[in-house]
């Protein structure tokens, strides 16, 4: 005989496992199908750990000292006039790429990525976007640069507005708000999978990286050090977007295979060796004669390198074969190394696993 006690607690039953169910319908689910504020019991464990990264990896500019590198802007022998048109031709690519990352997150991503810990990265990613970007006004207001110079160079900088403006044209009709892609076609699923890779892997994983080499090797020389240490707390912030972005793409193609077609491979291939050849013509645009360790020659080289494990991180074939040129920037990403703490900030990051990249 049944209870009313029992009946109450098969529905109870029910409902847990409708909620299950709802929780579990993958990265893509519709929020119709999906509880987004339901956290517990963690779907992707790797999504929660990029969060707990990205804690641990807070940091922000004004923690900085900029008065060495004030004294070496306003010198008149310190930095070579290649050295400064390097600086600021980083400064103005860097400056705009930051803000459309935070605008495809804020905009797009989070719109359809509906799984709670993904969505709970995302967040952390805009805020280190945000960071990023106040970067770049203290550095401008710290070396007193024209902020309409520098903020407008991905307009007047041909090579600067041609990387900005590839990505874009990847990631154009996500932005667009009068177009919504219906998520559920296939169409929609590879151009969701494309902008993913046109932002984490091409924007964030390669455009990006030349501009760290030329940064991170003034470190090296002693110059401009306090902009440098915040490139290079930006290279480790980037450094769990990119993890992140090959979790999230490998994810999706995994729930949805159908996606990930021959002829869609071949174009997201297509894509990226553009993207190197976009980054070398920058390269070769920032240093025309180049500076003492850096040549654009050998910064093509690092491009290659790097868009070889970008391409393997999201199982497609690498392109180059080329070896790294710069194993100095694993050292500076990696190397556990305190700082005198009147000189300036400890730069250990407590996790390191998802430093690979």
């Amino acid at each position: 005989m049944t209870t009313s006690h029992d009946a109450a607690l098969r529905l109870s039953a029910d409902k847990r496992a409708a909620s299950e169910k709802k929780r579990r319908r993958g990265i893509l689910a519709p929020e119709s199908l999906v509880d987004p504020n339901k956290f517990l019991p963690i779907t992707y464990p790797w999504a929660r750990q990029c969060y707990k990264d990205g804690i641990a990896n807070n940091w922000i500019p004004e923690e900085v000292a900029m008065m060495g590198d004030i004294e070496q802007w306003r010198s008149q022998t310190v930095l070579s006039e290649d050295e400064r048109r390097m600086i600021l031709w980083n400064l103005g690519f860097f400056s705009t790429a930051e803000s459309l990352t935070a605008n495809n997150i804020v905009l797009t991503l989070y719109k359809y990525i509906t799984n709670p810990e993904c969505r709970q990265y995302l967040l952390r990613q805009a805020y280190e976007e945000a960071v990023h970007n106040d970067m770049f006004v203290y550095i401008c207001d710290s070396l007193s640069l024209d902020p309409d110079e520098v903020y407008s160079m991905y307009e007047t900088i041909p090579s600067i507005a041609a990387k900005d403006e590839f990505v874009i044209n990847m990631t154009r009709s996500l932005l667009d708000p009068a177009h919504q892609i219906d998520i559920e076609t296939l169409e929609g699923k590879q151009t969701l999978v494309s902008d993913l890779i046109g932002f984490y892997v091409i924007m964030e994983g390669i455009f990006f990286y030349a501009g760290f080499a030329m940064m991170l090797s003034l470190m090296r020389q002693q110059k401009m050090v306090g902009v440098a240490e915040q490139f290079q707390y930006t290279l480790r912030d980037e450094s769990v977007h990119l993890a992140f972005g090959q979790y999230l793409i490998n994810a999706i193609v995994a729930e949805n295979p159908e996606l990930w077609t021959p002829e869609f491979q071949a174009q997201q291939i297509a894509h990226i060796r553009h993207a190197v050849e976009l980054e070398y013509a920058y390269a070769q645009d920032a240093l025309p004669r180049g500076i003492l360790g850096l040549r654009s020659d050998v910064i093509y080289q690092y491009l290659q390198h790097i868009a070889d494990r970008r391409l393997e991180r999201i199982n497609l074939p690498a392109q180059y074969g080329a070896e790294n040129p710069f194993p100095w920037m694993s050292e500076i990403m990696d190397l556990n190394k305190e700082k005198n703490f009147f000189e300036t900030r400890v730069t250990e990051y407590q996790h390191g696993s998802a430093l690979e990249w």
